[in-house]
């Protein structure tokens, strides 16, 4: 007897190589999804002017990678898998110029006006995002989620409408519109809301996953689009790492650093079969 629905992900028709660079922008999720990726020694830039919640910002920050290469040590063609996950179909317009702002820095609410994008909207955006990333990789690999995160603010019911729209957007893109070749829908928000409904996966705010549910989610990504060749290198990465975090008892102890010398020895053998820095 089944006491839960189980998301079916399928398999990607690509895979994610061993220390292949990732970009990740978008919400919160994506500083989750990016920090998981860091962690089994992946290198990945994620949100680098901050994060990001609806597809217009999104477009704003691939459009800054790509005219200020200065601030961040990648352009986009750097990339050959970006992950952009969606938070919310509202944008905020400055009132004296009529653009839409990535952040209010904390100025008066008096000069921001709040809209809702539409379907058709942020199916454009993202269509822009995909010409902008292709223009530059035209083998580059899209991979779109909505965050499974609520949004309190506007109400639980203005919440979920939020969400259809971005999901409406993206059906739109993949199955109508888009310019992107190699374009992906990884249902991070479904696995949360239909596989994962249960308090006990919720942190105490009961809107953000629990650590338990990140894991979880992450768990299925790999099984979806990594090769057996990157889950080999993350098997080898994880003792590694471990290695490399360790806080000892007495530093200065001739024991540790017998530790810290062969653990330096293992990093350098993975890195050269690996070809990693």
């Amino acid at each position: 007897m089944e006491f839960r629905t189980k998301v079916e992900t399928g398999k990607a028709d690509f895979e994610i190589q061993p220390g292949e660079e990732i970009l990740l922008v978008g919400s919160c999720f994506a500083g989750e999804m990016g920090q998981r990726f860091k962690d089994n020694g992946f290198p990945v830039t994620v949100n680098p002017y901050g994060t990001m919640y609806n597809p217009a910002s999104i477009l704003h920050t691939l459009e800054r990678l790509q005219h200020h290469t200065s601030t961040v040590s990648h352009q986009p063609s750097s990339f050959k898998t970006v992950f952009l996950t969606l938070g919310t179909n509202h944008v905020y317009r400055l009132k004296e110029t009529g653009e839409i702002v990535d952040n209010c820095e904390k100025r008066p609410a008096a000069l921001f006006q709040e809209e809702e994008l539409t379907v058709d909207e942020c199916a454009d955006y993202l269509s822009k995002v995909g010409e902008l990333l292709t223009s530059h990789c035209p083998e580059v690999r899209v991979v779109l989620t909505v965050s499974p995160i609520r949004y309190r603010k506007y109400g639980y019911h203005e919440s979920q409408l939020s969400k259809a729209t971005l999901l409406l957007a993206i059906d739109k893109l993949i199955h109508h519109t888009s310019a992107i070749s190699h374009l992906h829908y990884f249902p991070a928000y479904e696995i949360l809301m239909d596989e994962l409904r249960d308090y006990r996966f919720y942190a105490a705010d009961m809107l953000h996953p629990s650590e338990q549910a990140v894991d979880y989610i992450w768990e299925q990504l790999v099984a979806w689009c990594f090769s057996n060749e990157a889950k080999a290198f993350m098997d080898e990465w994880r003792p590694i790492r471990q290695a490399l975090t360790h806080r000892p008892f007495n530093p200065e102890s001739e024991e540790y650093l017998h530790f810290q010398n062969k653990t330096l020895e293992r990093l350098k053998a993975f890195q050269e079969k690996w070809k990693t820095r």
